[in-house]
């Protein structure tokens, strides 16, 4: 089983929203996932929650990250860094 760390839709329609999750790659975009990793809204483009540990693991794991996912991933920590200093 592969494991994948992309995004699941669960907004409106025209109102986007996204879960981070952990799916089997062969399953749909929408469907049952492994593990809730987080949420993102695009329109405001804000992570509104990052589980950055278990995101760690699986990624330790051998899960493969969308590239959507590194680019958010890697915006969140650029804004955390920000915020710190």
């Amino acid at each position: 089983m592969a494991v994948r760390i992309r995004l699941a839709r669960i907004g409106k329609k025209k109102a986007p929203y996204y879960r981070i999750v952990a799916i089997d790659g062969r399953s749909k975009r929408d469907g049952e996932y492994l593990e809730n990793l987080g949420t993102y809204n695009p329109l405001t483009g804000q992570v509104v929650q990052l589980h950055t540990e278990k995101l760690e693991v699986w990624l330790t794991k051998g899960a493969i990250a969308s590239d959507s996912v590194i680019k958010i991933t890697k915006n969140h920590a650029r804004a955390q860094k920000a915020v710190t200093k």
